[in-house]
């Protein structure tokens, strides 16, 4: 479901599938929870695979945020259509710093 790649001391975090809904969420959920306990606390979430987001996977992304706590930063990078819509109609977008791609966003958390 992720795939992972470690840039500037960031890790980038891709998801690989094209949903992140009730069937899914606990999976990423729990992937997500694994590199964070692994001692990684600046993350970009690569969304730009993703075309859908529910719910379910939205409260696992806000759960990911809390369990870094002030220690850490969750970005999110290459959201695009609904997804990009969804952030902005929860106004997730407050909560989650959003960047248009990948580099913008290592750059900024790196920096």
């Amino acid at each position: 479901m992720l795939s992972t790649d470690l840039r500037n001391n960031v890790l980038v975090v891709r998801v690989e599938e094209k949903r992140i809904d009730a069937s899914r969420a606990p999976a990423f959920k729990d992937e997500m929870t694994r590199c964070i306990e692994a001692g990684q606390n600046q993350l970009v979430l690569d969304l730009s695979r993703v075309d859908f987001i529910d719910s379910s996977g939205l409260g696992a992304l806000v759960s990911c945020l809390k369990r870094l706590g002030p220690r850490g930063s969750l970005a999110v990078a290459g959201a695009t259509g609904a997804v990009s819509r969804l952030f902005t109609l929860t106004r997730m977008d407050r909560v989650f710093a959003l960047h248009p791609d990948v580099d913008t966003a290592v750059e900024q958390l790196s920096a």
